[in-house]
């Protein structure tokens, strides 16, 4: 079971593969960009935040992938809350169109702060909110 992570909830873009079976997981990459243009304002702009995650996503998941050396994952799974909602919606829509792309169920059913390896292994193929 091959688990791609996005975490957009502020003003930090990552994602992680993760692999495993059961309560055997492994971490096989992370990658974390944070955004360095909130220092002048003396806290995070939203609006910024949300701008710098658009340009951010998609490479950042590419690096993601190919540090785990992954072309395919079973399940996405990304923030959807607490966070900033324009940041929030930009990992949430690209996680959706990844998994519409890899021809993963969009729809599938939304599960809330599960992040057990095994209930992950139920929903493989489908998107789910951590």
């Amino acid at each position: 079971m091959r688990v791609l992570g996005i975490e957009t909830s502020c003003d930090e873009t990552s994602a992680a593969v993760l692999e495993g079976e059961g309560d055997s997981v492994a971490q096989r990459s992370l990658v974390i960009l944070s955004q360095d243009v909130h220092r002048i304002f003396g806290g995070v702009v939203p609006e910024i935040a949300s701008r710098a995650h658009l340009t951010a996503i998609a490479p950042v998941v590419e690096r993601a992938l190919a540090d785990a050396g992954a072309n395919t994952v079973d399940a996405v799974a990304v923030t959807n809350a607490p966070g900033l909602v324009g940041a929030l919606l930009v990992g949430v829509s690209y996680a959706k169109a990844f998994a519409f792309a890899r021809e993963a169920d969009p729809n599938a059913e939304l599960y809330y702060n599960d992040y057990s390896m095994e209930n992950a292994q139920k929903r493989a193929g489908g998107l789910f909110f951590a």
